[in-house]
């Protein structure tokens, strides 16, 4: 079934990264957007000519008012599962240790679609999405990662606390973010292989998920306010984990 897209940059990522694209809305008077112009441009090497469309209708379809003047029909993503990791972790020339991010109970859109932005652009390698008690890649989260999301591999998997204990019998060290932990981010070794596990909004990690953990580290803080949201949490941790690196990233080249 189509799965609708809205905005400029998720429309434009999702026809970079190859998405097949059913068909296409565009708002009037937007001729001079360069953004705009590129959506137009990428539909129509796909055989799609761009339709006119009134922005009440547009916010019909996207069920939201921030659709930026551009709504895209696009064929849903089929999530692979864990075969898609143990691929991953097999490829023969691979020259940098692995780097996974697990959700556990990340349930808002907008904190999904963060970590999805900074794990995009920080080296991850793919996004575990458990099937039950996480937010789906759903539009909003694709608008809130600014298209990010629809170039991060995604996995999706029934049983987080076995696909833990598989990612540790595959050779990963299991990372969980807990605030109460005693060895801090900074004091952590990251340039193994990892697997990031951050938890849920309210509630943090699950007692199981945390049985699973390899390592459990607290990101240090001052001030008055004495946590950071998910999507915070997990950004902070996931930029430490490419510093570490040396922001040696696949496919790209470090400083």
């Amino acid at each position: 079934m189509p799965e609708v897209l809205y905005g400029r940059n998720p429309v434009r990522e999702a026809l970079r990264a190859g998405r097949r694209l059913r068909r296409l809305l565009v708002a009037s008077g937007l001729d001079n957007d360069q953004r705009v112009a590129e959506i137009v441009l990428l539909a129509s090497q796909v055989g799609v000519a761009p339709e006119l469309a009134e922005r009440g209708q547009l916010a019909d379809i996207a069920h939201t008012e921030h659709h930026q003047g551009v709504a895209g029909y696009f064929d849903s993503r089929q999530l692979p599962g864990m075969e898609f990791v143990r691929h991953l972790l097999r490829e023969p020339r691979r020259q940098w240790p692995a780097l996974i991010l697990c959700l556990d109970g990340v349930q808002d859109p907008q904190n999904l679609g963060a970590l999805a932005r900074a794990a995009e652009s920080l080296g991850v390698d793919a996004m575990v999405l458990p099937k039950h008690r996480t937010a789906p890649a759903s539009a909003a989260a694709v608008k809130a990662s600014a298209g990010a999301l629809e170039h991060l591999p995604l996995v999706r998997v029934v049983n987080l606390s076995q696909t833990l204990q598989e990612l540790t019998d595959l050779g990963l060290l299991v990372v969980g973010l807990d605030q109460g932990a005693e060895t801090r981010t900074d004091e952590a070794d990251f340039g193994q292989p990892l697997a990031l596990v951050v938890g849920s909004e309210g509630e943090g990690l699950r007692h199981l998920t945390k049985r699973r953990c390899g390592l459990l580290i607290s990101i240090p803080m001052g001030g008055q306010v004495d946590s950071l949201n998910a999507a915070v949490a997990g950004s902070v941790v996931l930029y430490e984990v490419a510093r570490q690196r040396r922001f040696a990233f696949p496919g790209r080249s470090g400083r």
